[in-house]
């Protein structure tokens, strides 16, 4: 008996891998010392300035040992949905003390705006902040788009997304057009405003946090809706720039879910064609929270039109929509929830009995092997950045990997994926060491850490 339930579920598993592994959506299918190569390619090309997938973009920020205490910093937090506003000061042992906290919808989140509309919205969100603090006090401004740095710590918006709608407001330089607008509302401190993006604030956050900790450098992870990566890399390596300070380095945002080197299959093609921006952010669209129901969804689908599920079951699911990638969560952590898109699926009237069990079963694999693939990815895209650096070679010194999302530390049993594919490919095989940690408010410490060391060396 034992052995006819081990033969069936070995039946079962090889299965589910076939179909996997026949749309490229089986991590083990992907030779990680390979991608890895691939990766750091473009980002090698991207540095350059020669044509490449990765933008790598220089901040002309760097982490810096100097963090001085209760000195405030205003700080502006624009992301996809949120617009956060705070005070930001730093304690003597530099834990952050965050103060006169707000929340605001997002400018241009309902409705289409302009470009005035959109900057004047972003300093109302400051107007109340401003008595607070001294005149002059430094503004961190996270604004989380891909945007071109410049020296003079301002950005220039490359492209819009999140589904924000802004007429005229792709090419602008993001930090003279809140200094305008804040002018127009009667502010007359003189400009100090640094531009960064969530991913480098991240990377800063985490540099704050370490106290008590000696690393040897710096990452910066975002993985909820959207993805990427920044890390610490050193000026000469940075071609497409002259005249940058010899033995020194940056932080670069390599704006990694626009990756377009990682293996994909015909579902994920098919699923970049149906969305509004074909052909950009691929590689996000492989592992982020905003598209990782839609692929799962896509899967089930073609797995139902391909006999991996029995008729019943079949049929029900084809009446369905869509999931979520918290509908996915839902399912892994608690296949029959009432709440799940599924439900109707596994609780269906079935005269075959057992085949509902096995159904379930199957969109479990499935489901979950199409997170391991997106975990692998994950760890391909770090594994990619520390490697390139040399750093991390003293297990006293590792590198800090500061990680912020929901997909990340909420999607069940994804961090510990990452960290599986982390600890075989660089701890056990390249003598290379990490630690990931968590930072409470990082965007906001980041930006804080930003603008507060920015000028407090200007000034000395």
């Amino acid at each position: 008996m034992e052995e006819r339930v081990e033969r069936a579920e070995r039946i079962e598993r090889s299965k589910i891998k076939q179909f996997l592994q026949k749309y490229h959506l089986d991590a083990g299918k992907i030779d990680f010392e390979e991608n890895i190569c691939r990766f750091m390619t473009e980002m090698t090309k991207g540095l350059e300035g020669k044509e490449s997938s990765l933008a790598m973009l220089p901040t002309f920020l760097e982490v810096s040992d100097v963090l001085p205490a209760d000195e405030p910093v205003l700080v502006l937090d624009a992301g996809g949905t949120n617009l956060r506003a705070a005070v930001v000061r730093f304690s003597g042992e530099k834990k952050p003390i965050i103060e006169n906290y707000a929340q605001y919808p997002m400018p241009g989140t309902r409705g289409e705006i302009g470009k005035e509309e959109f900057f004047h919205g972003l300093a109302e969100a400051l107007l109340p902040l401003l008595p607070l603090v001294p005149k002059g006090t430094p503004i961190g401004f996270c604004f989380s788009y891909p945007t071109e740095m410049a020296p003079d710590l301002d950005g220039r918006l490359l492209k819009l997304t999140k589904e924000i709608a802004v007429r005229d407001l792709e090419g602008a330089r993001v930090g003279e057009n809140l200094f305008k607008a804040l002018r127009q509302k009667g502010y007359r401190g003189e400009k100090k405003i640094v531009v960064l993006n969530d991913t480098v604030a991240t990377l800063l956050a985490g540099q704050a946090a370490a106290t008590e900790r000696f690393y040897d450098s710096f990452i910066g992870l975002i993985l909820g809706t959207g993805t990427n990566t920044a890390y610490m890399e050193e000026n000469h390596r940075i071609k497409k720039l002259s005249d940058l300070a010899p033995g020194r380095s940056m932080i670069i945002n390599v704006e990694a879910g626009s990756y377009a080197q990682a293996p994909r299959g015909e579902l994920d093609r098919e699923l970049d064609r149906e969305l509004s921006d074909p052909g950009f952010y691929v590689f996000e669209k492989m592992i982020s929270g905003a598209y990782l129901g839609k692929l799962v969804w896509k899967a089930l689908q073609r797995a139902g039109a391909e006999g991996i599920f029995s008729p019943g079951f079949t049929q029900t699911l084809s009446q369905g929509k869509d999931l979520k990638t918290s509908d996915v969560n839902d399912f892994l952590n608690y296949p029959p929830g009432a709440g799940n898109p599924l439900y109707r699926c596994i609780t269906r009237e079935n005269r075959e009995g057992t085949e509902n069990l096995r159904d379930s079963a199957r969109v479990y694999r499935i489901m979950d092997g199409i997170l391991e693939r997106a975990a692998l990815l994950t760890a391909i895209n770090l594994s990619a950045l520390i490697v390139k650096t040399g750093k991390g070679l003293n297990p006293c010194r590792p590198v800090c990997i500061t990680a912020e999302g929901t997909t990340f530390y909420s999607l069940k049993g994804f961090k510990i994926k990452v960290e599986y594919y982390l600890k075989k490919h660089l701890v056990e095989e390249r003598g290379i060491f990490y630690e990931i940690v968590r930072v409470d408010h990082a965007t906001l410490t980041g930006a804080a850490v930003a603008a507060l060391t920015k000028f407090h060396k200007r000034e000395k």
